[in-house]
């Protein structure tokens, strides 16, 4: 097994005023050459965004986005026609593809947004970009790590997707327990972050937005304390 550890009080960071920003890997004006990437995965960024401000029409091509509320809500819009709120709860997906434009604001006039939004590099370029999605309080499976978005062709009817072989596990531990986690093939890493609580896993404890990036293994143990909340991506090396 090897390793590499994310501290959360080393990522980069903005504040824009309207928008405090954490950046998992090199984004915007933050550039890490150690930082650019961990496999498919470009980018985690972890964004408060004020009451009412947010990000106007912009472009995006051959990129897997993922949006995760917090709290507050993502008044989104985009070039294909889609125009609504995701609330926390739900998960939001958008394939890029051969080229797509929109925007995202918060939907609230007093209170902060708070949000995760993952980049993942897809496997095929210039597909018909795509928007989906789903409340996932169905997917969710109470003191496990549960996938809540999975590859194209693993994906059942409920589930959302992407153009990747990756997967997005999402759990909540109520309880104090030791969980076993296998990934879904040779060759695939581990990105693991703690959002809420802690963990502690390949004999490194985890605090609230620390990470712990995992390959050349098969499974891992997790030492986890009550009232964690993890985010999870395997994604190809």
């Amino acid at each position: 097994m090897k390793k590499i550890l994310y501290p959360s009080n080393t990522r980069g960071s903005a504040d824009y005023g309207w928008l405090k920003a954490n950046y998992s890997f090199s984004f915007a004006n933050y550039y890490d050459p150690e930082r650019i990437q961990f496999g498919a995965l470009r980018v985690l960024n972890d964004d408060s965004i004020a009451p009412g401000m947010g990000f106007g029409k912009h472009p995006h091509d051959n990129m897997e986005i993922v949006t995760i509320p917090l709290s507050g809500g993502v008044l989104h819009e985009d070039s294909m026609g889609h125009k609504g709120t995701v609330m926390p709860g739900e998960v939001q997906v958008m394939s890029a593809g051969a080229g797509v434009t929109h925007s995202e604001f918060n939907a609230s006039s007093t209170e902060p947004l708070k949000l995760f939004q993952i980049w993942v590099f897809p496997d095929r370029q210039n597909v018909s970009p795509r928007y989906d999605q789903k409340t996932i309080a169905s997917l969710l499976q109470k003191n496990e790590l549960s996938p809540v978005v999975v590859p194209r062709d693993s994906a059942k009817e409920d589930q959302l997707w992407i153009h990747q072989n990756a997967y997005f596990y999402w759990g909540e531990f109520d309880t104090d327990l030791n969980y076993s986690f296998s990934l879904s093939a040779p060759g695939q890493g581990l990105y693991l972050m703690v959002v809420e609580g802690s963990a502690t896993l390949a004999d490194q404890t985890l605090n609230v937005r620390d990470a712990l990036g995992l390959w050349d293994c098969e499974a891992i143990e997790i030492s986890i304390k009550a009232n964690t909340k993890i985010l999870a991506l395997e994604v190809p090396l």
